[in-house]
């Protein structure tokens, strides 16, 4: 085991770390900072420091989810320069692919774990036609913020203008 002297004292680098990273296992399964801090024995104003430290972004977690984009590659860049958290753009033919090449079990078990990831999400964008957004609405049961690029059903990819979702990001960051 490595020590380290600091004046009288001797400190062990693997115990904080141990410390650390078992601070941060409790913290990611939902438990308060003051119910780490009980059960750890330690102060609470150390895990919130510590959190402040290791902090790499702060604000609102953004997913957008779309289709049938055309210029989806382009959307996607613009959607990761700023900084949206979880990105699903498919275009007609994709969309087809996505449904037609999995069983119906395989298919709700995918949307199921996309709709868990994107309910935690402070912002959802949808870009599709009004009746998609309406059902997605629906479905995740809280509000959205909707980019209709047609009315339904639309059979062909859209172009959707990348400004307007630069716009629609900065906005609700």
């Amino acid at each position: 085991m490595e020590l380290i002297r600091i004046g009288d004292k001797l400190v062990s680098p693997r115990k904080i770390t141990e410390t650390v990273e078992r601070i941060l296992a409790l913290r990611q399964k939902g438990l308060s900072q003051q119910e780490v801090a009980d059960k750890l024995q330690i102060d609470r104003t150390f895990i919130s420091r510590l959190e402040s430290v290791g902090e790499v972004r702060k604000g609102k977690t953004v997913a957008i989810i779309g289709f049938p984009i055309e210029n989806k590659e382009e959307i996607y860049q613009v959607a990761a320069q700023e900084g949206v958290d979880f990105i699903f753009l498919l275009s007609e033919k994709e969309r087809w692919a996505f449904a037609q090449e999995r069983t119906g079990v395989e298919l709700l078990d995918i949307v199921m774990d996309m709709a868990a990831q994107i309910r935690q999400m402070d912002s959802i964008i949808l870009i599709g036609s009004d009746k998609r957004i309406r059902v997605m609405q629906a479905f995740l049961g809280r509000e959205v913020i909707p980019i209709q690029i047609g009315p339904s059903p639309i059979t062909k990819d859209v172009r959707m203008d990348p400004e307007q979702l630069r716009e629609t990001l900065r906005m609700i960051k």
